[in-house]
């Protein structure tokens, strides 16, 4: 039987309240395909009578909010913001900090950790002998955040974006899966993280990327999230947004600068700041 309207705005409700992610009218065939497969593993014919198990289980209630984010994604996702990157913004990083020789990247709704482990391996290759790098993967999905912490992925994911070299050079076959090698894990940082709550304590980021997630929050935790962004944002660090997103009205704290293709967002230095935590994991550049 098909959600009824009455649980998919139960569900909506929950949704929003815990991870501030809307499901709008309209998204009932989505909804159900996310809580239908969990419904049958815990014995339930449909979504309906699978309800009561979710807001009176604790951990099912996480298996369910889990199901409901978003992680689509795929290795070097889009291109051009890696192309970016590498062309671009590293090459001004490394003017930038070449007193202290060390960078900070945060992937935020990471997903998987295919974006973090895209730019790490870019950071392997282009990172100067001296050089430290440090990459915190942040999602609001427990299950997702222990996967980018295990560093493994299937075949199917494998075959989504990743060039042969790159896979020759960074994984290693275990079983069916593919491990990402000790080095580049030890670069990420994993930790769940709601992006629609306060922020917990942060390193500043010389480069923070934002994409393809604030489509999902309405107007008013969009312009939020944006600014508590700027306030863990090096002055003269970067913002990546999604390519739906660059449109977002953000002048309040930030400014927008064209690289190649790319809309990037700079810091605007009227906002407030909050100092930098202690940095976290790190890896010397070869």
């Amino acid at each position: 039987m098909p959600i009824s309207a009455q649980s998919f705005q139960r569900v909506a409700d929950l949704a929003r309240r815990e991870t501030a992610m809307l499901y709008e009218p309209g998204k009932e065939y989505l909804m159900e395909a996310r809580l239908l497969p969990l419904a049958r593993a815990a014995g339930y014919a449909d979504v309906d009578s699978y309800l009561p198990r979710i807001f009176s289980d604790h951990l099912e209630r996480q298996r369910a909010l889990d199901a409901l984010t978003i992680n689509e994604t795929s290795w070097f996702r889009d291109n051009t913001p890696y192309q970016a990157f590498t062309d671009v913004i590293l090459p001004e990083l490394l003017k930038a900090r070449a007193a202290t020789r060390q960078i900070s990247i945060w992937s935020a709704a990471c997903s998987s950790g295919q974006e973090a482990y895209s730019l790490a391996m870019l950071l392997d290759q282009h990172l100067p002998g001296g050089w430290t790098a440090r990459i915190t993967a942040t999602d609001v999905s427990t299950e997702m955040v222990a996967r980018v912490t295990a560093g493994r992925y299937s075949q199917v994911e494998m075959n989504r974006g990743l060039p042969a070299t790159q896979l020759i050079k960074h994984f290693t076959r275990v079983g069916a899966q593919w491990e990402i090698s000790p080095r580049l894990r030890d670069m990420v940082q994993a930790r769940t993280m709601n992006l629609a709550a306060p922020f917990p304590p942060l390193p500043r980021f010389d480069l923070v990327l934002l994409r393809n997630v604030l489509i999902y929050f309405d107007l008013d935790t969009k312009r939020d999230i944006l600014r508590r962004v700027h306030a863990v944002t090096a002055p003269d660090g970067y913002l990546m947004l999604g390519t739906a997103e660059t449109g977002l009205e953000a002048e309040q704290h930030w400014g927008r600068e064209s690289v190649g293709r790319m809309q990037l967002l700079r810091p605007a230095p009227s906002a407030t700041r909050i100092p930098p935590a202690v940095p976290a994991t790190t890896l010397t550049g070869a």
